[in-house]
């Protein structure tokens, strides 16, 4: 016989032999049964939870208003503080250069608008001329103009700032067209006033 051989009895004894409640197989629990842990679950904290209590609707004229309300308070933190393209200290201290100082560039558009007029064809070959010539004088200014600011941004960032990461390029963009910007239309608004020292 071989040595690991049960005997028949052996099977015969164990065929025999009662299932108890405990032995039975788990196929007679429900499928998504779970075991009993032997301690309550702990409750989800409440913080930053939504609140369980009802929020009032507003009203179509209340929904209009805070609309309102809320435009109006972006508009003016907007012109207070300016955007992304104003941060940085580099670009305050350009801010200060154009605004301490009168410029060209805001006269340029109410001197474009009259050439504009002036070199109507209705208009006598005289005033034509004027419009003309106004032209090349405005357009001459500001050059002169943007030159001579974009000289004093280049040697105060340059004083103030030695490292600085930004592009002179980008700072003389900057200042010429803050300069040809009428300065109540300037945002942010002005925090120096013309004259006084930067």
């Amino acid at each position: 016989m071989p040595l690991f051989r049960r005997k028949a009895t052996d099977l015969l004894d164990e065929s025999t032999t009662p299932v108890t409640p405990e032995e039975e197989p788990a196929a007679a629990q429900p499928r998504g049964y779970t075991p009993a842990k032997g301690r309550e679950t702990p409750k989800r904290p409440s913080i930053g939870r939504r609140p369980t209590t009802a929020v009032k609707s507003l009203s179509k004229d209340e929904r209009r208003a805070e609309r309102r309300r809320i435009r109006a308070e972006t508009a003016a933190e907007f012109r207070r503080e300016g955007g992304p393209r104003d941060r940085g200290p580099e670009r305050l201290l350009v801010r200060n250069v154009v605004d301490s100082r009168r410029t060209v560039g805001t006269w340029f558009f109410g001197g474009a608008l009259i050439v504009l007029l002036g070199s109507n064809q209705a208009m006598p070959p005289e005033v034509r001329l004027g419009a003309n010539i106004l032209w090349v004088a405005l357009a001459f200014a500001l050059i002169i103009d943007s030159v001579l600011i974009s000289r004093k941004v280049k040697k105060l960032v340059r004083e103030r700032f030695p490292n600085t990461g930004q592009r002179l390029g980008s700072l003389y963009r900057y200042a010429i067209m803050r300069s040809i910007t009428f300065r109540r239309m300037r945002t942010p608004v002005p925090r120096v006033a013309i004259g006084d020292p930067v």
